[in-house]
């Protein structure tokens, strides 16, 4: 009874520690894959943060630009609040851009709301073949932040004094696209 129980308590310990093992494998090769294969991607000079992007934005709202300000965020964080002006599509649904930017030279600002979405399509549309990808590195949370003005539907235009980043810390949900507030 003894050896049973010895047997099933290191069969448990080896599976959970494998389990652990196999977790922290996929992390650290989705870590890579966005780091060196699609970060690299992207031209150091076409990075920029919330100063230059403001600056860009400004000129594009006045009309004293030609580019695109693409937020890629799901859809019920684009309709809860987003940066005026700017288009969306939905990072799943990047392979659709081409259908609606058929220019390759056209200038192009990705951004979401931290960095993972927006660094994968501005990695993408560089593989497709565009030249003038700039990738906004602040994301919504740099803008909110900078206390610069959101819009929506609802409330029309306003800021954000305290920007709240939900997770999945305490392990109630398995799998969520964002954190249901």
């Amino acid at each position: 009874m003894k050896k049973l129980l010895a047997v099933l308590i290191t069969v448990f310990l080896v599976s959970g520690t494998a389990h652990f093992v196999s977790a922290q494998d996929l992390k650290q090769k989705e870590k890579a894959l966005w780091t060196k294969e699609f970060h690299d991607i992207i031209p150091k000079d076409k990075i920029i943060g919330v100063d230059q992007f403001k600056k860009v934005w400004e000129e594009v709202t006045t009309g004293k630009r030609n580019a695109y300000l693409i937020d890629v965020r799901s859809h019920s964080e684009f309709y809860a609040f987003h940066i005026e002006g700017t288009d969306h599509i939905h990072a799943g649904h990047m392979y659709t851009i081409p259908k609606k930017i058929k220019d390759p030279n056209a200038e192009i600002y990705i951004f979401c709301r931290t960095q993972r979405r927006g660094i994968y399509v501005a990695g993408f549309l560089y593989k497709y073949g565009y030249k003038n990808v700039y990738f906004y590195n602040d994301g919504i949370v740099g803008w909110a932040k900078a206390g610069l003005p959101f819009v929506n539907q609802f409330t029309g235009k306003f800021i954000i004094t305290e920007y709240h980043k939900y997770f999945n810390e305490d392990g109630k949900y398995r799998v969520r696209e964002f954190h249901p507030y």
